[in-house]
This record gives C-alpha cells, structure tokens and sequence, in this order.
C-alpha cells in the first residue's frame, strides 16, 4: 500500500506507466487500520474507490486528519472476501500487505485490514469486476502468489507483475442499473508527462 498517493487537481490518482483505469466508485465508506498518524491507528472515510489495471486507490472526499488516499496494489490484496449482512450494507473486506521501502526490513510491516462498504446504490457491476481482476492478476503472477497458502508476502514489484486482459474483462462486464459505478469506455485525459515510474509512497506535501 501507499499512504496519501499523489493525485491530480481534479481528485483522480496521477497514474503510473501503462496504468490502465477501468472503474471508479463514489459514495463508499472506507476503513482502514495500521495508520500511524490516526488515533487507534484506524481511519474511516467517505469517498471515491479507483480501479486500475495494477491497484485500487480511495480517495477521501475530505481528508481525515493529514488522511486523503490510500492506494492498494493488486498484487498485494489477498483475503478478499464480499459480505452481505442483514442489517449492515453489503461490504468488501480484505488484507493488505504494504510497500515495503528498499531500506527497511519486512518483518516491521505486517498487513493493513481494509473494508469497503457501499453506502450509495448496489454494488452489481463493482463486485464481480473487482473479483474478476483480482483472480486474474493472482492467476497471471502464480509464480509470486502460490509460495506457500500461508505465505503473502509480495514478491515483485506490483509495476513488473503481469498484466490481465483487461479490456475483454470490460467488455463482457455486466452493468448493474442500481450501481453507480462509471466505467472508463475510454480513459481519462490525463497528461502522460505526469505518469509515475516507481511505487514509493510521496508525502502529502509533493503531491500535485
């Protein structure tokens, strides 16, 4: 994961090389915990979810303290897990592991437990594009994923890992009437001169 990842004046993510969107999601709940400036360490939100070919980012629609993003490599994801309680709104819960920076040893960092909660509208055309990347990002990268089934530590550069077909998965995705989520048809305009190369975290005060 990445804490409060650069994001352009509009409030979309500063893309990566070759990064690919292929939804957003407003009108969602967030949760996240093992933040170290939040009191408790946990941190809960309003705000916008973003799907790409290579993570899923939230972005606060007001930030939380010095809380305004929290980006989530999906190759890092694991534990995913939908949930439809009876008297709560039907959520997606997960794990986490972090962006472990190059001098600092593994072992410090154990994984974030995240939850999205949909608050507004259904979540039919979300959930299975959601599910369906992340069982293909898993499946494309077998190699760093199946280690052991205890065993979650990424092992690659979430950047390097490969790539899923991402533009069949969008055009056989189902559109759920009662979900708000926007499909990118076509991508953002986005100027290519501001695209990231390297998946270290910037502080909030680099941030475009």
């Amino acid at each position: 994961m990445a804490l409060n990842s650069p994001l352009l004046p509009n409030g979309m993510p500063v893309p990566f090389e070759n990064e690919m969107f292929i939804l957003s999601r407003d009108g969602v709940e967030f949760e996240i915990d093992k933040i170290p400036t939040a009191p408790g360490g946990k941190i809960k939100a309003k705000g916008t979810i973003y799907l790409s070919n290579v993570r899923m980012l939230f972005v606060a629609k007001k930030p939380v303290g010095d809380f305004r993003a929290f980006d989530m490599p999906l190759l890092y994801v694991h534990d995913e897990k939908f949930n439809q309680p009876i008297f709560f709104c039907n959520n997606i819960s997960g794990l986490v592991e972090p962006v472990v920076p190059e001098d600092q040893h593994r072992a410090l960092y154990s994984p974030h437990s995240f939850k999205i909660l949909f608050k507004e509208g259904g979540c039919g055309t979300f959930v299975p594009l959601f599910f369906n990347l992340i069982a293909s990002v898993k499946q494309y990268n077998q190699h760093v994923t199946n280690t052991s089934s205890n065993d979650h530590t990424p092992r690659v550069d979430p950047l390097q890992a490969n790539q899923p077909p991402v533009d069949e998965m969008m055009r056989h995705a189902y559109v759920d009437p009662s979900d708000p989520t926007r499909i990118y048809l076509q991508q953002p305009n986005l100027d290519s001169q501001l695209r990231r190369r390297t998946y270290h975290s910037q502080p909030a005060e680099n941030s475009i």
